[in-house]
């Protein structure tokens, strides 16, 4: 091992990356998915939480205020990423995969006790920041810690857990909000703002066990440290598996140039001199998802009621199909992203989600769906789809130097999250009252098309990523050969 000061100024030789990626999977690896892939679980069932309103009535708020709860919300899921993003690649990914989850525990938790609607919404508030900055310091953290054969499948299906927790929160909500002989109609949606926290209170011992990412340690001066930390992870692989690891030669050892905090100037650089194919595919990527999963997501129950008369209270029961299958396709298409490849699989998702949006398009508008058919293509879709946008997260993850990951994370996700917030207004406005299918599918083949053109520029501009280092992916000593 190589042991230097551990504020050394000068570069390093290091074996800790090889060491890390070369780890059998053990329970180590399950303890980092299971205490960090919480984060899209609470995200997924915040959302459900918010989109019943259960809380209107008790709180006389009308439709603008319900609306402005939900993007209350996702505005502080924005700032929460963009604080959290430059701190966690400054000072560390576990501190602020504890502090952000400790924000979101006291946010949604207080929100609980909302009695107007002003402390809603500085609650919900501080919430969304908490989640905001889970996604940032936890993809960086699980792109970090695990093993570069498994990095692909891992990282889509916990992204893809977001539809888990928005099962479990209409579930809660049929529950909570629909048996009010079963729980007072008071108390239903206060008693669902309270889920999320004990779920996080549950998993927060998890978490005080993972160690900070060894290499960001190794990136920011910390070499010692770094080695103590894969020493000990090794010794429980060796501990549960029996058996000794392979001793790596010191040609697989990388020389690092330690840096500890980078300016705004340079981190552009990166992203507009460094590696500009490299942004232009993480905002194809990030927007088009977003503005579908947007489309789609909160005007599907005005689909069913509009146009196939659905009543309001059975929308959600057409919601269950939807949320299974954008669980299981992340679960089930993940490994292919590190077999095929991350180009062709994204391609494919993208692809194969806006094809089968469309053909159900030109369906609706002839008039040859009912409510169940109309969810079946939806399924199918977001099957793929879900697959797809979790890839989003992924390549923008792991294209991206280590000493702006979370930074990358936190841009691309506000700038899509942003453009995607414009498309429930287009979408609600090309349902109308149901006069017109029409509308409705121009929309749903304009949503296709941008899926298909996300696709095509991540099969022609990105990068194949699968089973490497993050180090062969990109440029570690970025700073040494940056302008000044």
């Amino acid at each position: 091992m190589t042991a230097t000061d551990t504020r050394s100024a000068g570069s390093v030789r290091s074996l800790v990356p090889a060491r890390m990626d070369r780890l059998p999977w053990t329970r180590f690896h399950w303890t980092v998915v299971l205490g960090l892939g919480v984060s899209w679980i609470l995200d997924g069932l915040e959302i459900q939480m918010v989109s019943a309103n259960g809380f209107a009535k008790q709180l006389h708020m009308n439709s603008v205020e319900v609306g402005l709860t939900g993007t209350v919300y996702l505005v502080g899921q924005v700032f929460g990423a963009l604080v959290f993003g430059r701190l966690s690649d400054r000072l560390g990914r576990r501190r602020f995969f504890i502090i952000t989850l400790a924000i979101y525990l006291i946010g949604s938790g207080v929100a609980g006790f909302a009695f107007s609607p002003w402390f809603l919404w500085v609650f919900r508030f501080i919430a969304g920041m908490g989640i905001g900055g889970e996604y940032t310091a936890i993809n960086s953290a699980i792109d970090e810690i695990i093993p570069s054969h498994y990095r692909g499948r891992v990282d889509i299906a916990i992204n893809g857990t977001y539809w888990g927790g928005a099962a479990i929160g209409a579930a809660a909500n049929l529950y909570l909000l629909q048996q009010p002989t079963l729980v007072s109609t008071g108390w239903g949606w206060r008693i669902g703002f309270f889920i999320g926290p004990v779920l996080g209170l549950i998993i927060i011992y998890l978490r005080r066990n993972i160690p900070e990412s060894p290499r960001w340690q190794l990136t920011h001066g910390h070499q010692q440290e770094a080695e103590e930390n894969v020493d000990r992870i090794e010794r429980e692989v060796e501990e549960e598996s029996g058996r000794k690891l392979e001793r790596l030669p010191d040609s697989k050892a990388i020389e690092v140039t330690p840096s500890e905090s980078i300016p705004f100037r340079q981190v552009a650089h990166v992203f507009l001199r460094l590696y500009p194919k490299r942004t232009f595919v993480g905002l194809a990527m990030m927007i088009t998802q977003s503005f579908l999963y947007n489309a789609i997501f909160f005007s599907y129950a005005l689909v069913l009621q509009n146009f196939y008369k659905i009543p309001n209270g059975a929308t959600g029961l057409y919601f269950f199909p939807f949320a299974i299958g954008n669980l299981v396709g992340p679960l089930v298409l993940g490994p292919l992203f590190d077999t095929i490849g991350r180009r062709r699989m994204i391609f494919a998702t993208y692809a194969i989600a806006g094809i089968v949006l469309a053909v159900s398009g030109a369906l609706f508008q002839a008039g040859a769906l009912n409510a169940v058919t109309q969810t079946i293509f939806w399924c199918v879709s977001f099957f793929f789809a879900s697959a797809g946008a979790s890839s989003a997260y992924l390549t923008v993850s792991e294209t991206f130097p280590l000493q702006v990951r979370g930074q990358a994370i936190s841009y691309f996700f506000s700038i899509g999250q942003l453009v995607g917030a414009f498309a429930p207004t287009i979408f609600g406005a090309l349902v109308g009252n149901g006069s017109s299918r029409a509308p409705l599918a121009f929309g749903d083949y304009f949503g296709a098309a941008m899926m298909i053109v996300g696709g095509l520029v991540a099969l022609i501009f990105g990068i194949d990523a699968e089973r490497k280092s993050l180090e062969d992916i990109t440029d570690i000593n970025f700073m040494a050969k940056a302008p000044r």
